[in-house]
């Protein structure tokens, strides 16, 4: 299957939810249900759906998946095109931001891409654009050189190999006996799909998972299953560093990844997040008739020997002029 490796001592894992996005104005999961409200795509039997559903949009779409009969398959196709222009809208505005957009402007010696960099691999549950618009979104000619980057197992459907990554409209899975890993690049992998993947150049078919039953999902596509092997081993290295950015710990395959490396017993964990590390005891908290501070969450106290810190801060603050939090976060990669 060609697994990454990793020489470095302590290696450096990233993984990014929709809050990561949300710092250039990506929208989370409320602000789609306020977006999807006013998508013409949607009739209001669509948007009672919406309504209804406490888990947003994601479980109106389960909903819909899970009834097989005609009117709600044509429902579910409506929904569908309205997330996806959701998508192609965000990833418009990505597009046209600057370098110095992507960056906080003002604060030169701070930049995100540097920041970014810095990790082993990056993992995303996101199915936007925006770090293939703005991330070191170079001529993928770069591909070839060290210290480059690179979707592991994906290659464009029709542009030409000298087309920018920041151009590319689709990609497509790899043929698996071309794929060579490049131990000098550094991967990037969207553990959900992505708004431009399509399964292949013909059928149209998104490589997107949304909904319900994400695992189930999720084993129907191998470079879908192939990233989520590649997550599972990096967290298993040993002396492995996790940052978070922006994962709400609503997934349950993916808390239980990193609660298998957890279990194992060297993972760290330094989470950034409005809530900071109490982001995973908040849904905890939500189901119980009282609160008390003395009550924890399983997957708190599951993770808090783990964990080695956390920001309630924006990356715009952090990477905007705030060198207290700015300097703890990067103790993240201190040895």
């Amino acid at each position: 299957m060609g697994f990454y490796t990793m020489d470095r001592h302590m290696p450096h894992v990233l993984l990014l939810g929709a809050g990561f996005s949300r710092n250039w104005g990506g929208w989370v999961a409320s602000e789609a249900f306020e977006y999807l409200l006013g998508s013409p795509q949607l009739d209001d039997d669509i948007r009672g759906l919406l309504w209804g559903r406490k888990g947003g949009y994601e479980e109106a779409l389960a909903s819909l998946q899970s009834e097989p009969d005609p009117v709600h398959r044509q429902r579910l196709t409506k929904l569908e095109s309205a997330i996806l222009q959701m998508f192609a809208d965000m990833n418009e505005a990505f597009s046209e931001m600057t370098e110095s957009d992507f960056n906080f402007r003002n604060v030169p010696d701070l930049p995100v891409t540097s920041f970014l960099a810095r990790f082993d691999a990056i993992f995303t549950l996101n199915q936007d654009l925006l770090i293939e618009r703005q991330y070191l979104a170079e001529n993928l000619g770069m591909l070839l050189q060290p210290r480059g980057w690179q979707i592991p197992r994906m290659e464009p459907t029709t542009q030409p190999a000298a087309t920018a990554i920041k151009e590319v409209k689709e990609w497509r899975p790899m043929d698996v006996s071309k794929f060579v890993v490049d131990a000098n690049m550094q991967p990037y992998f969207k553990l959900h799909g992505s708004s431009n993947w399509f399964v292949d150049d013909s059928s149209g078919r998104r490589l997107l998972v949304m909904g319900g039953n994400k695992p189930a999902a999720i084993k129907q596509h191998p470079i879908l299953e192939w990233n989520h092997d590649q997550f599972q081993v990096y967290l298993s290295q040993p002396a492995t560093r996790l940052m978070v950015i922006g994962y709400s710990f609503r997934d349950e395959h993916i808390n239980n990844a990193i609660g298998t490396a957890v279990d194992g017993g060297s993972l760290q964990l330094f989470i950034i997040d409005p809530d900071g590390v109490d982001v995973l005891d908040k849904d905890y908290r939500k189901s119980l008739f009282w609160e008390s501070s003395d009550l924890r969450g399983p997957l708190l106290l599951r993770f808090q020997k783990h964990l080695i810190g956390g920001s309630r801060r924006t990356m715009r603050e952090i990477f905007g002029g705030d060198m207290v939090e700015y300097r703890k976060v990067m103790r993240f990669f201190d040895d």
